[in-house]
């Protein structure tokens, strides 16, 4: 993968230059966006759905001022009156450059990158390493969206998507889980050849399916889509709305639900939640249980405050354990979203074929306490999911015979059982940890200040969210 990386690191400084013009980082991502996806139509031969005179050609023979007004003018056109994906992609699209001599620096540097070499290894790989670059500069703000993909290997590789299952991410970001679930299911069936005909469409243009509520994301998860040769509906909308309810029933969902709460501080416009609250993690756990077929699996990476937030929060928890066996937590690491200091975990679970009583068991792994601190100095890889991987098992459903395999590593070691009647006692909060913190004594090895800020802050704010629900069922005026 070394052109790759070449090309994604000679992309990246790039944007340096543009600073000058005043381009952020993600403007930058965005502007590389509508650029490479011309380009990128025009080397894979892709430019009839394109119509003509506002192609890759028609850009790169013109200079100045008098290429920068076409561009404008290309961008509106193109998001106004194509349809389909290219519609999609550019709808609304408008241009952060100023100057034309950095249009004409733009298209002059993609078209002499080597684009021969980086068909061969794959133009995916090349858009999701762009992506990653964007997540990884804490100026951008890329981070909320971004899942870091040792981790969406992980998660993907224990819930194990087949040929023919409905999957589904109601916080698509930039699609992160919907690559690696396909790129799981290609790479056990030859490229999809080892399927008939009639299942090799179905994965490509309905598999995988999702909604995204940020347009410059979406726009964005619709070029990464686009480039794995995914066509199935990643829509614009809010998973919390009626649009959410609307998304068919999955056989799998895969997410990483946006931290905070519902903008505007407001409940979600879902009417068929049995238990509203603003906080946007336990809102989406409503929907993600609520949304599997019987039988279906979810992996969901959600922060500590859904484990112990009382009433609501509480309530949620304990309709999810009766209508799901939630049958493992993964306890993650700090320090590996790179924009967010809050504490994360992934759920595990499968909706049962009855409403009561499906959770037994739960096993909590803890792969945060006497790990590292991860960051750019101490980067997460797949390796350190290994040992979890293991003792996880290869059954991704969590079928009682699964689970008896497993190991109760008791008090000292990283992964232990505990009851559903034990859990009952303890008001059914599932922020279960037991190994002592051998680094919280020494002071160097604190946290930053700034991550300790962030954590009492998103304890703050998830009290504040409680405080407002319980006004707001009594009736009483809350003060913006």
């Amino acid at each position: 993968m070394s052109t790759t990386y070449d090309i994604v690191q000679k992309l990246w400084n790039l944007c340096n230059v543009l600073r000058d013009d005043g381009i952020t980082y993600h403007e930058y991502v965005t502007e590389l966006t509508y650029l490479l996806f011309l380009k990128m139509a025009q080397e894979t031969g892709t430019e009839k759905q394109i119509p003509a005179g506002y192609r890759w050609h028609d850009i790169e023979s013109k200079e100045g001022i008098e290429q920068l007004t076409f561009y404008r003018g290309l961008l509106i056109f193109l998001g106004t009156k194509t349809v389909g994906r290219v519609q999609a992609i550019f709808a609304d699209a408008s241009t952060s450059l100023r100057q034309p001599r950095n249009l004409k620096k733009l298209v002059d540097y993609i078209d002499e990158l080597d684009w021969y070499s980086a068909r061969q290894e794959g133009l995916g790989d090349l858009y999701e390493g762009l992506l990653e670059k964007n997540a990884g500069e804490k100026k951008s703000g890329a981070g909320q969206y971004f899942t870091p993909r040792p981790l969406i290997e992980c998660m993907v590789n224990l819930i194990k998507p087949k040929p023919r299952e409905m999957i589904q991410d109601p916080a698509t970001g930039t699609a992160g889980f919907i690559i690696m679930a396909d790129r799981y299911i290609k790479a056990r069936t030859d490229d999809l050849y080892d399927l008939p005909e009639e299942v090799q469409v179905f994965q490509k243009k309905q598999a995988f399916y999702g909604m995204e509520l940020v347009p410059d994301t979406h726009r964005l998860a619709l070029m990464n889509a686009m480039l794995h040769d995914i066509e199935g509906d990643i829509l614009l909308g809010d998973s919390l709305s009626p649009d959410g309810a609307a998304l068919p029933k999955a056989d799998v969902i895969l997410t990483n639900p946006p931290f905070g709460t519902k903008q505007g501080g407001g409940m979600p416009t879902r009417d068929d939640f049995t238990y509203p609250t603003s906080n946007k993690q336990l809102a989406f756990l409503q929907h993600i249980y609520r949304g599997l077929k019987p039988g279906g699996r979810a992996a969901v990476v959600l922060p500590d405050n859904v484990l112990f937030e009382g009433n609501t929060g509480k309530q949620i928890r304990a309709d999810l354990m009766e209508k799901c066996y939630l049958h493992t937590i993964l306890r993650l690491p700090t320090g590996i979203f790179y924009a967010q200091g809050v504490k994360t975990n992934v759920l595990f679970f499968r909706r049962g074929t009855k409403e009561k009583g499906n959770t037994k068991e739960v096993w909590v792994y803890d792969l945060r306490t006497n790990m590292p601190q991860f960051g750019k100095r101490t980067m997460l890889t797949h390796d350190n999911f290994v040992e979890f991987e293991a003792a996880y098992g290869d059954d991704p459903l969590g079928s009682p015979e699964s689970l008896a395999k497993r190991v109760d590593t008791g008090e000292q070691g990283r992964f232990r059982k505990f009851s559903r009647e034990w859990i009952t006692e303890r008001g059914d909060s599932l922020d279960i940890s037991w190994l002592k913190d051998d680094s919280a004594t020494a002071t160097e090895d604190l946290p930053e200040p700034a991550l300790l800020a962030q954590e009492a802050l998103g304890e703050l704010e998830a009290a504040m969210n409680e405080l407002h629900g319980i006004l707001e069922e009594l009736g009483a005026e809350v003060e913006a």
